[in-house]
């Protein structure tokens, strides 16, 4: 619906009609596309990590996942709502013996990033490696101790405060 509405503008962003079929198609790729980038917006990441992390490590992870979300996903800039939860070591469960051909530590970091659905199969990928190389980079932790998940939801189901839904469809 909210995109269905976006389409119907009969203006162009001078606030004139358009002068031509072109015109009026550039129009409404702008229209869409600023529409789809507010669109899948507004993440909130959930990192489970080892009671022992050192406070600089929680930081590193917390703007490698922040630098990913703004630099690969489109997420605009201040859009940053992270949970830290820490864990005993006994409280993060993985199989020891590994999984899909990867060995876990006592270090596993699990993070979870809920988002409003919309990226594609490209930019997720892009996303996972850019993560786990900056925490690897510059935290030095292995690779395969970064486990992300993906969970795509719809505008509707995000409330900002004051029990409002804020992107509400129109």
């Amino acid at each position: 619906m909210f995109l269905e509405a976006q389409l119907s503008c009969e203006t162009n962003s001078a606030g004139a009609a358009p002068t031509s079929v072109e015109d009026n198609s550039i129009e409404h790729i702008r229209i869409v596309s600023e529409a789809i980038y507010k669109a899948i917006a507004m993440p909130l990441a959930r990192i489970d990590i080892n009671k022992d992390a050192a406070p600089e490590l929680i930081r590193i992870v917390s703007e490698a996942i922040y630098n990913a979300m703004v630099q690969v996903a489109d997420v605009p800039l201040h859009d940053k709502f992270q949970i830290f939860n820490r864990h005993l070591p006994d409280e993060i469960i993985y199989p020891q013996e590994g999984y899909l051909g990867l060995k876990y530590t006592r270090d596993l970091i699990i993070i979870q990033v809920t988002w409003v659905s919309g990226r594609s199969t490209e930019v997720k990928k892009r996303f996972f490696h850019q993560v786990a190389d900056e925490i690897h980079e510059r935290g030095g932790v292995r690779k395969e101790d970064v486990w992300i998940s993906l969970v795509g939801t719809s505008r509707e189901d995000w409330s900002f405060g004051n029990g409002e839904m804020q992107y509400a469809p129109k």
